[in-house]
């Protein structure tokens, strides 16, 4: 190391240098003012360039020797190194660090570059005196987007569980939250709550799953280890609720016990009983039956009851079979669950409104299907003619197109159908919540066609949303044979149908 003068215009930049992240103006304003008074007070740190150069590179005070040039100084004082095998990383990192903590965004990409020379996470973490935890922290916003690094590198960082849950996010997820909540000139801030609430999934956890690999292969688990558990804690989870749930409930199908049933859990994780039966709390009578059921957590629970003696059958009457010749009732797991049901009922809203829009309708099956959506379970009406004043339809923005400026009933048949439609549209549907309108809706596609503007179903994300037999039944009509494993047979209709069948 030695002391020498210097151009500052003939230094050139590391592409290694650990700040990357730009100055604010007021800081590189204050810089300027103060060479210009006292000139550089710490002589920037400059290494001979690499690969046959004659250049020199800096190493350390970047900032320094641009406001140099901006103050016009001919020459700078600057002290010069031997190179290092590591381009400086490690020395640049250093130094940065003990003048002024860098910002978690420029320390990531820093560790990152020192991985990338060979460094290992403890290595890194005995040199800059941090936990591995802090640095596998930093390593996360890896898998940020970078709308949000940026706005981390202002010092607007999340915690460390809202850091975890936006790593295991994929980036469009990301991008479709971050729309929502990024920062606007009124509100500089980020609520990273709401931001990893966006994107918070459920957890289903290795440890509570009954099922073994052949299972979780058939369901296509994926197990992904959480870092940041315990060590001496099985951390694997999944966040394919649906695949884990289904896997449950093949498992307690084929581990039924003798006397049992499989129930479903109630609204606070309870088992509901068969009707009549009494729960025992104390050691089963080998007379008792046995129900097992999955708890909020997705674990096979299993509780013991009791059923009523049965009443002695009349004369002439068969007696009702007891004891080890009860039939056993294997509640399993149903053919489409809920989240299947609703996209259905998505699906068919979509193709009933297209139909409705688009599909040839005689004149006097159009008046029929406004009869039948005014009696649709989802239609309220506030009307004179009724105490009950509770909902509205909002049906005045089709009839206004019916009546002229004088108030009075004037249209074209063109204009009638096309009110019509409108109307129909918005009273139709058959989705899976409040606006649900019930057979109605189906007797309505029906008439006109719907089913002709249905989509391509056969998708994983609705395939997946079928029990195995309901799976391989759908098989039926195909070329395509049941695998052993529920994943590949899903595949195989993905691609049959992916292919116009």
């Amino acid at each position: 190391m030695h002391l020498t003068k210097v151009d500052p215009r003939a230094l050139k930049e590391n592409p290694d240098r650990m700040r990357q992240t730009k100055s604010t103006p007021q800081a590189d304003a204050l810089l300027l003012a103060t060479i210009k008074a006292v000139g550089i007070v710490q002589p920037p740190v400059i290494t001979p360039e690499a690969g046959g150069g004659n250049g020199y590179i800096i190493n350390a005070g970047h900032r320094r020797v641009k406001q140099a040039i901006a103050a016009g100084l001919e020459e700078i004082e600057v002290l010069v190194y031997e190179a290092a095998s590591d381009n400086g990383a490690m020395r640049s990192m250093i130094e940065n660090v003990a003048f002024e903590p860098l910002n978690p965004v420029d320390q990531w990409r820093a560790i990152e570059r020192l991985v990338a020379l060979g460094w290992t996470e403890e290595a890194v973490g005995v040199a800059l005196a941090l936990p591995v935890r802090q640095i596998r922290k930093l390593r996360l916003l890896a898998n940020v987007l970078p709308a949000m690094l940026d706005q981390m590198a202002k010092g607007d960082m999340p915690d460390e569980r809202q850091l975890r849950t936006l790593a295991a996010a994929s980036l469009e997820e990301q991008k479709e939250v971050w729309k929502k909540h990024k920062p606007s000139k009124s509100d500089p801030q980020v609520s990273w709550w709401s931001v990893a609430q966006g994107l918070t999934k459920t957890r289903m956890y290795a440890r509570d799953a009954s099922f073994g690999d052949d299972l979780a292969q058939a369901y296509g688990i994926a197990w992904v280890e959480d870092l940041f558990a315990p060590a001496d804690e099985d951390s694997r989870y999944t966040t394919d609720v649906e695949a884990f749930l289904g896997a449950q409930q093949e498992w307690m199908a084929n581990n039924l016990p003798k006397r049992g049933t499989i129930v479903e859990a109630g609204q606070w994780g309870e088992p509901k009983l068969p009707p009549k039966a009494e729960r025992v709390y104390g050691k089963p009578a080998k007379s008792d039956c046995t129900a097992m059921y999955l708890n909020r957590d997705g674990k096979v629970q299993s509780v013991h009851y009791r059923m009523p003696e049965a009443k002695k059958p009349k004369k002439g009457e068969q007696p009702v079979a007891e004891g080890d010749d009860a039939p056993i009732v294997v509640n399993t797991r149903p053919d489409v669950t809920r989240k299947g049901i609703e996209m259905i009922g998505d699906l068919r809203t979509d193709a009933l409104h297209e139909a409705l829009a688009r599909a040839p309708i005689e004149d006097d099956t159009l008046m029929a299907l406004l009869v039948l959506a005014l009696a649709a379970r989802n239609i309220s009406i506030q009307s004179g003619a009724s105490d009950d004043v509770y909902g509205f339809a909002r049906m005045d923005r089709h009839a206004v197109r019916l009546v002229d400026e004088d108030g009075k009933l004037a249209h074209h048949m063109e204009t009638l159908r096309s009110a019509a439609r409108s109307s129909l549209i918005d009273a139709l549907s058959a989705r899976e919540n409040r606006t649900d309108s019930g057979i109605v809706a189906r007797i309505a596609g029906a008439a006109i066609g719907a089913d002709n503007f249905l989509p391509n179903m056969g998708t994983e994300d609705f395939l997946s949303c079928l029990s195995r037999p309901a799976l391989e039944a759908s098989c039926k009509d195909t070329p395509i044979l049941p695998r052993a494993r529920v994943k590949d047979t899903r595949a195989a209709l993905v691609e049959h149908f992916r292919e116009g069948h």
